[in-house]
């Protein structure tokens, strides 16, 4: 096999995800992996044919062996984003950052150095700027098929068990362990309003809370374990009902289940869940993360734009709606609806096949059942895209490849830190350009401000 060399730090779903495409299209070499878990290490190197002397328990240990490889996908927790990144920059190996690129601005920015600094390419997983779909509406909008853009609405129903599983019971359940909902989950969309907009916010609010997963809503009787639970059966955050409901299904095993259990028998579900985190009823979680907000943007053209986040919801495609001074145009990840105000005309889009029809309705996000919780989204497909953007880049030298560099995501999650400053202080943020927004995630975090 040829191509450029790829390691992998952090071998969960995302790694995993990233590798599996690079080795299917053979375009590149996967020569490395450090992970922490004994047996997804385990599984990973012998799924790549990777043999033990490049095999690592942490990538500190994978930095230790030198420059062994072109290029790193890091895929590690949160928290350990900008280690791994700034180790390996120095190494001389370009980087393939999961999201939220570090936990506070200040390493967000010691990141994007880092890479300046080494001369390598410097790629956030931003995977939404990758699809069909986007590359349509940015292509619609800069047409001037809707005039300028004055205001647009964007909404991310995260989906009720989603989020009970990941931002309740899950690894993304505690703002110090990973970061603030919004980071976490949300930096996609705040970096896809940008992509689209084409400007940063220059002013930004918040408002959000965690709203229902608390003690005080814990329905009487409940127990602290859905399987010892008597109101199981009529909850909706069943973790026996969800999980179970994956078995049989490949695509729901690998995930949300292989969080839970790599063991895809009903024994095996059960166990994981009599002993595990995700057994644990809702509202006696150790959670603290927000179950709704939104984010106001005032854009330096004078367009406004408000985000919405919400657990409570049927997991589905994000859903937008931009309003220009032309037209409109409302989309759902897949298609796009163009209203002309000019002629009263309606065009819709497919923008997977390029199929256009005229007349008809507006996209609308499917309906799912609650006992079949699909992927993503559309989340698979970029992914892929996104791992071929990266290996391309490394091959030729050539960074178009890939839809954003250091600056550009640095920029979108300064938003983000803005937004995060804006909730917590009550008062409006004013991003400043090459200025810090706020130093950290946390409550103290100071920004520029007026009430």
């Amino acid at each position: 096999m040829t191509g450029p060399a790829i390691a992998v730090a952090g071998a969960g779903l995302r790694g995993a995800a990233y590798a599996r495409r690079i080795a299917r299209e053979g375009r590149g070499r996967i020569v490395a992996v450090a992970e922490a878990d004994p047996g997804r290490r385990a599984r990973f190197a012998a799924e790549h044919g990777v043999p033990p002397e490049r095999t690592f328990p942490g990538w500190r240990e994978m930095a230790a062996a030198g420059r062994i490889a072109d290029g790193v996908i890091i895929a590690t927790q949160d928290a350990e984003h900008a280690g791994p990144a700034i180790a390996f920059a120095g190494l001389g190996c370009h980087i393939l950052l999961e999201k939220p690129m570090a936990t506070s601005e200040e390493d967000a920015r010691r990141v994007v150095e880092a890479a300046e600094r080494a001369g390598v390419m410097l790629a956030v997983c931003h995977v939404l700027r990758y699809t069909p779909y986007t590359r349509a509406l940015r292509d619609l909008i800069r047409a001037g098929r809707i005039g300028t853009p004055v205001s647009v609405q964007h909404l991310e129903p995260v989906g009720w068990w989603h989020h009970a599983h990941s931002y309740v019971r899950g690894h993304w359940r505690r703002e110090d362990e990973s970061g603030p909902m919004l980071m976490t989950k949300s930096c996609h969309d705040i970096d896809w309003l940008v992509h689209v907009m084409g400007e940063v916010p220059a002013r930004v609010g918040s408002f959000g809370r965690l709203s229902h997963f608390r003690p005080e809503n814990r329905p009487e009787g409940a127990a602290a374990r859905c399987l010892d639970c008597p109101v199981e059966a009529s909850c909706p955050y069943s973790a026996k009902r969800l999980y179970l409901s994956c078995l049989g299904d490949p695509r729901l095993e690998v995930w949300p289940l292989d969080a839970v259990t790599h063991d895809h028998t009903e024994d095996g579900v059960l166990r994981a869940l009599r002993e595990g985190p995700y057994g644990r009823c809702v509202y006696d979680c150790d959670n603290d993360v927000v179950d709704h907000q939104v984010v106001n943007m005032e854009f330096p053209s004078g367009a406004t734009g408000v985000f919405t986040m919400t657990a409570f919801a049927a997991a589905a495609p994000r859903q937008t709606r931009i309003f220009g001074t032309l037209g409109s145009v409302e989309g759902d990840g897949t298609r796009l609806a163009v209203r002309d105000f000019r002629t009263g005309g309606l065009e819709v889009i497919e923008t997977e096949t390029g199929a256009v029809s005229h007349g008809g309705t507006a996209p609308h996000a499917p309906r799912k059942s609650p006992d079949d919780p699909p992927p993503d989204g559309r989340h698979d497909e970029a992914d892929e895209v996104l791992a071929d953007a990266f290996v391309e880049a490394i091959a030729t030298g050539d960074p178009s490849a890939l839809h954003s560099g250091g600056r550009e995501s640095l920029a979108s999650h300064r938003v983000v830190w803005a937004a995060e400053h804006a909730r917590r202080s009550g008062t409006v943020v004013e991003l400043t350009s090459g200025e810090p927004t706020a130093p950290s995630i946390h409550p103290q975090a100071k920004g520029t401000v007026r009430p």
